[in-house]
């Protein structure tokens, strides 16, 4: 009997995993909540790893689509002290091996790359229940049932898919960032468009930071990232732009004014991210007919890796799928396996790096892991 695939998410992840089963001419089904492609933002720019995120995309055979959108000298990066003066300067930081992308054109290329009827929009899960024999029913918000025989949940932090294998829920791990845009930076922002460079900029101190890139059509994307508890967060009205951006940028008291302006004068509302994390090294009992790929597997803190690996879960999973054929247990068994140690070295890796961006040893850890000064056993990713 052949394969069909059922995911829930269309993000990153899932989208590889359907398009390298399409390649190998595997059916699959992507229910997406979203009503439409271009129904939210996608976030920001991406590095993508030779190793994992590029590898993903050579088997998917989107290398050429892939190469065409990396946004050329986005690799250069800087690190500011509070005071706006250069502490590290490298302009081809990311050459090897780790062009710049935004994750929408990303997205982008992977949704053109299947078939029309691939992903079902405005599909919000509600409820999915076991059927027995590794089949599991969803049921939708506008009524719509599916049966999958084989689940994979591909739906990132907040997986609905999730509690059929685990337990675990995500937690917040003390850091929120919140998130700003300027536009036509460098003719409206003169003066923080040449502080952050052609690249990515990082302006760090033990407990809190500023980083920034520049992305594609001149426009500067920054998180300003704070070791605070959820109380502090929830007093600040983010509806409130103006009020909220005064107030996160009063943490930043006395740094230089180019950089309290990637805050004060975003062109948009400031948002919190809260950063949450599944626990180190999460994995799971094997449950017939369901798995997981990307953040809904192993949420842990932003180190650069998250979308490569989710992409990687997908490529690898298909890998699994197409060498086990008419054996989805033993494809599964075998993607988890090699999955659930991957992911944990990772975990390790994504903590190191949070702690040389906000530990104690702020901003000269991080420069010194740039340098090779310090060398933290990172898996290269």
């Amino acid at each position: 009997m052949r394969t069909t695939v059922t995911i829930v998410g269309a993000g990153l992840g899932g989208l590889t995993l359907a398009r390298v089963l399409h390649v190998h001419g595997i059916p699959a089904t992507v229910y997406e909540a979203d009503p439409s492609a271009g129904a939210r933002t996608q976030g920001g720019q991406l590095d993508i790893h030779e190793d994992d995120g590029q590898a993903a995309l050579a088997a998917a055979g989107l290398t050429d689509e892939f190469r065409a959108i990396i946004h050329e000298g986005a690799e250069a990066l800087l690190v500011l002290g509070a005071d706006g003066a250069v502490l590290f300067d490298d302009p081809e930081e990311g050459s090897a091996g780790r062009p710049e992308v935004l994750r929408g054109a990303l997205r982008q290329i992977l949704i053109e790359s299947v078939p029309d009827q691939t992903i079902q929009w405005g599909h919000k899960l509600t409820e999915v229940k076991p059927l027995g024999d590794g089949r599991h029913e969803l049921t939708f918000a506008d009524g719509s049932i599916a049966t999958s025989s084989l689940l994979v949940g591909a739906d990132g932090a907040w997986s609905r898919i999730r509690p059929l294998l685990s337990d675990a829920k995500p937690e917040y791990s003390g850091i929120a960032f919140v998130e700003t845009y300027l536009y036509d930076v460098d003719e409206r922002h003169a003066a923080t468009a040449k502080a952050v460079g052609a690249g990515a900029m990082y302006a760090l101190t033990p407990g809190k930071g500023i980083t920034a890139h520049r992305e594609a059509g001149n426009i500067l994307h920054t998180y300003a990232q704070l070791n605070r508890s959820l109380e502090w967060i929830s007093s600040i009205d983010f509806t409130d732009g103006a009020a909220a951006s005064a107030r996160v940028a009063a943490e930043f008291d006395r740094w230089a004014p180019e950089l309290l302006a990637l805050i004060t004068d975003g062109e948009t509302a400031p948002v919190a991210r809260l950063i949450h994390t599944l626990p180190d090294g999460h994995r799971w009992d094997r449950v017939p007919g369901v798995t997981l790929i990307g953040d809904a597997a192993h949420l842990m803190p932003p180190s650069g890796d998250g979308a490569n690996l989710a992409m990687f879960d997908g490529s690898e999973l298909a890998r699994a799928i197409v060498a086990n054929p008419g054996d989805v247990e033993a494809a599964v068994t075998a993607y988890e396996v090699e999955m659930f140690a991957r992911s944990e070295e990772f975990y390790a890796d994504a903590h190191e790096i949070l702690d040389l961006c906000l530990g104690e040893s702020a901003p000269y850890g991080l420069i010194n892991f740039f340098t090779g000064a310090a060398e933290p056993e990172l898996a290269q990713s």
